[in-house]
């Protein structure tokens, strides 16, 4: 079966982030990537001319998605009710088979030069987010401390699994919401 470029990109992408993801950034090689995506190397830097280029891409794909998945969990209802709605999505996007942690947070540890286009795509990333949360929140505090309890799901899923602390966020925000009223 022959694809056409623009599918081939998007393959290439699939493949990527599984390898990235789940076996990280530095520790997947170029040829990995070809191999586990059925296609010549060639191929491969003729789509992304560096592997700089190609985490790039790879972050600013999970970026679109995560944006995605995020306004979808936070569409419908009162403030109160999306951001509550969001913690739940949480909850349910961090459960071990679908999450070893957030992308972004990990390709800025394994990438941190602040300059690479990579780490530069992941920290607007976590901006957007924390604007959104900012947009939702009563105050500006409130927003920072429902952000970091966001962050702090995606650290201790890592150490606890998402029926430790991470189960709790949900009932966090609340109280913080709650309080404020």
């Amino acid at each position: 079966m022959r694809r056409t470029a623009k599918e081939t990109k998007d393959h290439i992408l699939t493949v990527t982030h599984d390898l990235f993801y789940w076996h990280s950034i530095r520790g997947t090689g170029v040829d990995a990537i070809a191999a586990a995506a059925g296609v010549a190397p060639t191929t491969l830097y003729r789509l992304f001319a560096s592997k700089d280029d190609l985490v790039a891409a790879y972050v600013e794909r999970a970026s679109d998605h995560y944006k995605e998945w995020f306004l979808a969990a936070t569409a419908e209802g009162d403030p109160t009710e999306r951001l509550l709605s969001l913690f739940d999505a949480l909850i349910e996007q961090v459960q071990p088979e679908n999450c070893r942690g957030c992308p972004f947070l990990m390709a800025m540890a394994e990438l941190p030069d602040a300059s690479t286009r990579a780490h530069v795509l992941a920290v607007e990333t976590k901006t957007w987010v924390r604007e959104q949360i900012g947009r939702l929140a009563p105050s500006d505090v409130i927003a920072d401390q429902i952000f970091l309890v966001m962050e702090g799901v995606y650290a201790s899923v890592q150490s606890h699994g998402a029926d430790g602390p991470a189960r709790r966020a949900r009932g966090l925000v609340e109280s913080l919401l709650t309080a404020t009223r």
